[in-house]
């Protein structure tokens, strides 16, 4: 026994003295990056750019801080358990209990299936769209094209989470290097526009701050990579011991800054190539910056790439969260007929699972509910208070984690957790 342990302690000082930087560390901050920067990035220059000038600063000033510091929030989180290879919803039931685990488990759910709905939605207006303006066809109903795509995406669904999970991660990058070729295309289409009224002409500072206080959720949406962080905060746990938070820490801080680096230039791109009243345009129209572009600017390599471009990094966010929707979905059926003591068969559940997602879906993708406004209202704030709230709540309650309270960034998170949850409110008070 004895021998064990010495042999414990061995290992554990042998990954404690390991500081370096290794190629896992290099393989995993490229995952991060790849992970955090899909599809709600298309949407992301529209919110950023139609307040005009003093929005798109403020976002650019906060990215990195606000990405960074809530990220590294919640891995610190995940590393604080006792039992070391816990997940989130573990650590989450040992400092707080099994009903605060079930309400995890459930705002997990609600952070992932709205953005499902507005995946569905942007495929529906994105193929529309291209079929209008690039192929010149007349498309079918609303009803029925939406509902043949996603049809299609469950097809795809049907083929295995392995295939899914690998073509995601092999289009990832094409998807990056195609959006900074883009962005490098359109640097001969800068203008200044943005630059000649910096205090809009209706509202005034009032829609500053407006414009200010509802760009965060969409920011805390397209910057978001937190299903990932247990698993990532696990896996250097392993490898490094007692360095992992450290190590972790330099992960993050390198793929965040990639990350903000590559948003960032396709964000302010697309915002000089275009005016305020382009951006509130497209707003309008309901499609993502892509879509929009394709049809603004009359050159065939915009008007044909764009749209492809935007189509495959929908279909891959959908498959994405739709794996992890799917997931939470049968967590929650499961939990619910345990408590009424109930057991439900996994063909019958993964049947109710399917039918739930199809229809639902379909039916917010024929409605065609504002995409901006359910990602401001829905999307971004349930993300912020997992993500940015329950992490800085964890430093005040529990002790494992008291090393890490007094901080500034501690209080910056949470006004920023704060200020994106109170969208909320906004969209009750429309």
């Amino acid at each position: 026994m004895d021998t064990v342990k010495n042999n414990t302690a061995n290992t554990s000082a042998k990954n404690a003295s390991k500081i370096g930087w290794s190629k896992n560390d290099t393989v995993w901050a490229l995952g991060l990056y790849g992970t955090a920067v899909g599809a709600g990035t298309l949407f992301l220059p529209i919110n950023a750019g139609v307040g005009g000038l003093i929005p798109l600063l403020v976002m650019a000033i906060l990215a990195l801080p606000m990405t960074y510091f809530a990220h590294r929030g919640m891995t610190r989180f995940v590393l604080s358990s006792s039992n070391p290879g816990a997940d989130i919803t573990e650590v989450v039931e040992e400092h707080f209990g099994p009903g605060m685990g079930k309400v995890i488990t459930l705002l997990y759910f609600f952070a992932i299936y709205p953005i499902l709905l507005v995946y569905s939605v942007a495929l529906t207006n994105t193929v529309e769209s291209f079929m209008q303006h690039q192929l010149s066809i007349e498309p079918p109903s609303r009803a029925i094209l939406a509902l043949a795509l996603i049809i299609g995406l469950m097809a795809i669904v049907r083929l295995g989470e392995q295939l899914i999970i690998k073509a995601m991660s092999i289009l990832v990058f094409p998807f990056v290097a195609v959006l900074l070729m883009l962005a490098l295309y359109l640097v001969p289409h800068w203008n200044g526009t943005i630059f000649e009224q910096v205090i809009p002409a209706e509202g005034g500072a009032n829609a500053i701050f407006m414009a200010v206080w509802l760009i965060l959720p969409v920011m805390v949406f397209s910057f978001n990579h937190s299903p990932v962080i247990s698993s990532f905060a696990v896996a250097k746990q392993k490898e490094y011991g007692a360095n992992a938070e450290k190590q972790c820490s330099r992960i993050l801080l390198r793929s965040h800054i990639m990350m903000v680096a590559t948003v960032m230039f396709f964000v302010f791109s697309c915002v000089l190539s275009l005016s305020p009243a382009n951006l509130a345009e497209a707003k309008a129209q309901n499609v993502s910056i892509l879509t929009y572009l394709a049809n603004h600017f009359e050159t065939p390599t915009i008007a044909y790439a764009a749209p492809v471009v935007a189509i495959i990094a929908i279909t891959k966010s959908f498959l994405g969260h739709y794996i992890g929707a799917s997931e939470g979905l049968n967590g929650l059926v499961i939990k619910m007929a345990r408590s009424q003591g109930r057991k439900v068969g996994p063909k019958a559940l993964n049947t109710f699972t399917a039918l739930f997602m199809l229809l639902t879906t379909w039916a917010v993708a024929t409605i065609n509910p504002s995409i901006l406004g359910m990602i401001e209202s829905l999307g971004g704030p349930v993300i912020a208070m997992l993500l940015f709230i329950m992490p800085m709540y964890a430093i005040k309650k529990v002790p494992a984690m008291r090393q890490h309270s007094g901080a500034l960034s501690n209080i910056f998170v949470t006004i920023i957790g704060l200020i994106s949850i109170s969208a909320i409110f906004y969209s009750l008070a429309q």
